[in-house]
């Protein structure tokens, strides 16, 4: 799970300052002193005043100054342990504040912790209270513990940090939505690092269906910049559309070829075939691979002759027009 955390930490380092005018910042945790024991990061409350405006749960961050944050992205564990180990993280961080800060910190380190929903089960073992859309006050506790179920978070530009932790459907649909509010290159990272199921890429292919909203000059720029970026990152992708479209290029050149070699002669037929053979060798064919390319075409086909010009490096493809049966 590591790369999914790093997406969320650079995700609030990047966006909590700019979304909230620089009322907040985000910190990372250093080190607390108990073996390893390490928060996901903290907030460091600037400007409160500038928060009340927000969506929830900044207006909450405007009572502290300072907030840690537990980040978990789909798959990763949401049971009790997971819970407690959130809590001493806190605690840790707690003592650690009592222990160092000047002036002296009395108040109470408050919890954040971010993930796709709310389990059932907590409700059974704590007191569990809704605030605000996905934001749950848990208790009991002497501090506040905020539970930010993103699944249930609105889509809005401040809460771009906790929509990262957003699963299946929802998260479909925070990934169509904020193509239209961040670059490209925001969209690709996301979608290379959370894991989706077969169902939620094929949910996710139907929002990138062309829609009236791709009149829009802008929207349209935006896909293609995200397709730009999704060929230019993954190479083998390119090479397989590549191969498929000169594949299913040449099958229907040679179709149309062949059409017009039976009514002008088989010559003109064979014109774009010998054009593909000269290409790939890097010169003219002689004679006699003329007479073995004409046979082949009337006994092999031209998906079969596609195939040899698409699948065998040059060499091999002189090779291939000098043997006498080859299949």
């Amino acid at each position: 799970m590591g790369h999914l955390d790093q997406l969320a930490k650079q995700t609030f380092a990047e966006e909590t300052e700019v979304i909230t005018g620089g009322a907040v910042s985000w910190q990372p945790v250093v080190e607390i002193g108990l073996t390893e024991v390490r928060g996901d990061g903290l907030l460091i409350v600037r400007a409160p005043d500038r928060l009340i405006f927000l969506a929830w749960p900044w207006p909450d961050a405007g009572e502290h100054t300072e907030i840690l944050v537990e980040v978990k992205m789909p798959g990763d564990h949401l049971d009790i342990r997971a819970v407690e180990r959130a809590l001493l993280r806190r605690q840790a961080r707690q003592v650690q504040r009592v222990e160092t800060a000047e002036p002296a910190f009395e108040g109470q380190e408050p919890l954040w912790l971010v993930a796709p929903s709310l389990p059932e089960r907590l409700g059974k073992s704590r007191y569990v209270e809704r605030v605000a859309s996905g934001c749950y006050r848990i208790g009991p506790a002497s501090f506040t513990f905020l539970w930010l179920a993103a699944n249930e978070l609105p889509l809005a530009e401040e809460l771009i940090p906790f929509l990262v932790a957003r699963s299946g459907r929802a998260f479909v649909e925070f990934a169509s939505w904020v193509t239209a509010h961040r670059p490209a290159s925001f969209v690709l990272r996301m979608l290379k690092i959370i894991p989706m199921s077969l169902s939620v890429q094929e949910e996710f292919l139907k929002y990138l269906a062309p829609t009236p909203l791709d009149d829009d000059p802008e929207i349209r720029e935006r896909t293609r910049n995200l397709a730009r970026l999704l060929l230019k990152h993954l190479p083998e992708l390119r090479e397989e559309l590549v191969a498929e479209g000169m594949k299913e290029g040449m099958k229907e050149g040679m179709k149309e070829g062949m059409k017009e070699g039976m009514k002008e002669g088989i010559e003109e037929g064979l014109k774009p075939l010998t054009h593909l053979f000269e290409r790939r060798v890097g010169r003219s064919l002689t004679s006699d691979e003329h007479r073995t390319l004409r046979e082949r075409l009337a006994r092999l086909g031209a998906d079969r002759l596609g195939d040899v010009v698409l699948d065998f490096t040059p060499e091999a493809l002189v090779a291939w027009l000098s043997a006498p049966e080859p299949t």
